[in-house]
């Protein structure tokens, strides 16, 4: 998914102590974004998003044991990603009927 110049490319990363928080935290930026490693997420956010998001795992989050980090990339620094071994994952193809 591209983003448009309304929006900034941002990495999420979490590590979460849970399993049952970081399922739901997982649920939350799937809404958001894409799933790229185990806990790494991809996403193009407006400024309304990336507040959203952030309040929506806010309620989540233990603040003395989880950590969630929020990368904001510029185009060229986008565009200059590169990925050592196996490829990003490719996403499911989806047929509405």
């Amino acid at each position: 998914m591209a983003g448009d110049r309304n929006t900034t490319f941002y990495i999420i990363a979490y590590d979460i102590g849970s399993n049952k928080r970081r399922t739901k935290v997982h649920k939350i930026l799937s809404s958001f974004g894409h799933w790229t490693q185990y806990s790494l997420f991809e996403c193009f956010l407006s400024e309304k998003q990336y507040l959203l998001l952030r309040s929506r795992l806010e309620k989540h989050l233990n603040q003395n044991v989880d950590s969630v980090r929020f990368y904001a990339l510029c185009g060229a620094c986008r565009g200059r990603v590169e990925t050592v071994g196996q490829p990003p994952r490719a996403e499911p193809e989806l047929f509405v009927i």
